[in-house]
């Protein structure tokens, strides 16, 4: 499962939140540059002091299911230690930054975690930045396939666990051959390949799913 924050092919949008309000310009007299800000561009300190962090793709710390972590190399002059450490940036409730925030999703379904691989399907639903520490987001979506001869599809729900080495999704339903299905999903994050290059940032997850049905 493939999530792609900014680029020019993003599969994720957060649509509220601070975090969605920077995305799209929704905040007083701003203009819709994305997350990464115009050349020669002020950062404004948050509530207690402390600069926005991004990652190299230009994309907050905070944002998507990458969360606080990021695979790549160091970040803002840190080491790798403190990248994978939790950078949680806190608001004027004191709460984090990315707290709250809907994130839309259409993201593309492969066989194997290169981006260029066999396409299974598409993943669409939501994910819900839901503690306040910006650990964890809960997963409500779809699984579509293609070619299925009756509109086959899984629904999945639960918390994913960010820098955890495994997290578990609920299945409440299928339809098609998957009809009334019942189990569950083991979700880990992987690093991408870089056989694919994107210019957002991507989040690759591996999905193993025990049906009964």
């Amino acid at each position: 499962m493939h999530d792609i924050l900014g680029g020019s092919s993003p599969t994720a949008r957060p649509i509220t939140g601070l975090l969605g309000n920077i995305y799209s310009g929704q905040v007083p007299f701003a203009r819709p540059v994305g997350f990464v800000p115009p050349k020669g561009g002020v950062a404004i300190p948050n509530a207690n002091g402390a600069l926005p962090t991004v990652n190299i793709n230009g994309i907050p710390l905070g944002t998507g299911l990458a969360g606080t972590r990021y695979a790549g190399g160091q970040a803002n002059g840190q080491n790798q230690n403190n990248v994978n450490q939790i950078q949680t940036q806190l608001g004027p409730d004191g709460l984090g930054l990315g707290f709250g925030t809907i994130t839309v999703i259409d993201d593309i379904l492969t066989s194997t975690p290169d981006f260029g691989s066999q396409q299974l399907g598409k993943a669409q639903g939501v994910y819900v930045a839901s503690s306040a520490d910006g650990s964890t987001q809960m997963m409500s979506f779809t699984a579509m396939f293609e070619g299925g001869e009756f509109g086959d599809s899984i629904n999945f729900y639960g918390v994913y666990k960010i820098g955890s080495p495994m997290s578990y999704l609920s299945v409440t339903g299928g339809t098609g051959k998957f009809k009334h299905a019942i189990g569950s999903a083991n979700v880990r994050g992987l690093i991408p390949s870089g056989q694919h290059v994107t210019d957002g940032a991507e989040t690759l997850l591996r999905v193993t799913v025990h049906l009964k049905y």
